[in-house]
């Protein structure tokens, strides 16, 4: 069984930055993708960034620019650097780890992130 336990949300104006992180532990394969989706109030989740055990990184365009997604494979931890933080980024922040062999999806509790303006 695979636990991933997020930090790092809060309250911040508009401009701040914030940095999540994401702790797996468990049985964890080292072919694996982890990252972060977002849900915003009264909105779907939507993939945010996304790197591999490699180390390529994706990100939503939205973020571009914005956002670093890294991970540290001998914690079995990712991070999430926020800057330049706007109002539309406003959403709980769930971390998730994919494995590949077998394929299977993971999430964390979510954490808040609010941004005013």
């Amino acid at each position: 069984q695979v636990q991933l336990v997020e930090s790092g949300g809060g309250l911040v104006q508009a401009g701040d930055s914030l940095r999540l992180s994401c702790a797996a532990s468990g049985s964890i394969f080292n072919n694996n993708i982890m990252g972060w989706y977002r849900q915003g109030p009264g909105k779907q989740r939507d993939l945010v960034a996304s790197i591999t055990s490699g180390g390529g990184p994706n990100y939503t365009d939205s973020v571009k620019g914005r956002f670093t997604i890294s991970r540290d494979n001998a914690k079995n931890t990712v991070y999430l650097q926020m800057n330049s933080l706007k109002p539309e980024d406003t959403a709980v922040y769930y971390c998730y780890l994919l494995t590949l062999t077998p394929r299977t999806w993971y999430w964390g509790q979510g954490t808040q992130v609010t941004v005013s303006s």
